[in-house]
């Protein structure tokens, strides 16, 4: 099931800072990361657990791996030309590969517009920037947790993305969301739709602890989620008013 798009009818404000996240994650992706060819640039500024946990900018050397009897060469880390705590800001710009791209996207455009006109600009990209680097926090301490290996670098704007989720979740539990389920489209309240997003991202995670990770960072998606869901409420304005209604000129009757 694939939301695709939610009742939009009470936004009342242009959603800037969604639109600007949305083209700065396209153009990061096509014009930086060169549609992910770019290795060096993507594992220069990726999140490094390891890197988070010592402080430290690890360079590592590149190395062969064999998967189904090809031999690929994985790049190593590449040295990070900022302080390693704030590639857990850069990373949340870039992603994988196009459908990582397209999937987060899907969802901030659908989701987020509504969470902007309730929270404001200004502090709808505060809480969004805030739960994507609480998410990365809790992929890093994962990470050390389970003993994974602390030197896979993780990246996507789903952390961020998920603490939107859970926000709206908060806020708005019933609005309908409309779902494309194998080839018809179903209105469902958002609980339902979110829901099940976030249950499959626990069993997921729980399958990760088990030794079945498939390179999805999911603690950090739980992580994102549990943020926007404790954090919305002090963004949160209020519902905004609705801007006074202007009367046309040639509808006035003297």
């Amino acid at each position: 099931m694939l939301p695709i798009s939610d009742d939009n009818s009470d936004r009342h404000t242009t959603p800037y800072v969604t639109w600007a996240l949305i083209a700065i994650n396209i153009l990061v992706f096509v014009f930086l990361q060169g549609f992910g060819g770019n290795a060096a640039f993507t594992y220069a500024f990726s999140t490094v657990p390891g890197e988070i946990l010592s402080n430290t900018d690890i360079v590592t050397s590149s190395k062969k791996v064999l998967v189904d009897g090809q031999t690929y060469l994985v790049p190593g880390l590449q040295p990070t030309p900022i302080p390693v705590y704030l590639t857990m800001i850069t990373s949340m710009f870039m992603h994988g590969s196009i459908a990582h791209l397209g999937g987060n996207m899907l969802y901030l455009w659908i989701f987020g517009d509504n969470l902007e006109n309730r929270l404001g600009h200004g502090r709808y990209l505060l809480f969004y920037l805030l739960c994507g680097v609480i998410a990365s926090l809790s992929h890093v301490a994962f990470t050390a947790f389970t003993g994974a290996d602390p030197l896979t670098p993780s990246l996507g704007a789903s952390g961020a993305i998920s603490g939107v989720l859970g926000g709206y979740l908060l806020l708005y539990p019933t609005r309908r969301v409309n779902a494309l389920l194998g080839w018809f489209i179903i209105a469902i309240p958002s609980w339902v739709a979110l829901g099940l997003w976030i249950g499959l991202q626990l069993v997921s995670g729980f399958g990760a602890i088990a030794g079945e990770s498939d390179g999805v960072a999911y603690a950090a998606h739980i992580g994102g989620f549990a943020a926007g869901l404790l954090l919305v409420k002090l963004f949160d304005r209020g519902e905004p008013a609705p801007p006074p209604r202007q009367e046309r000129w040639a509808q006035r009757r003297w």
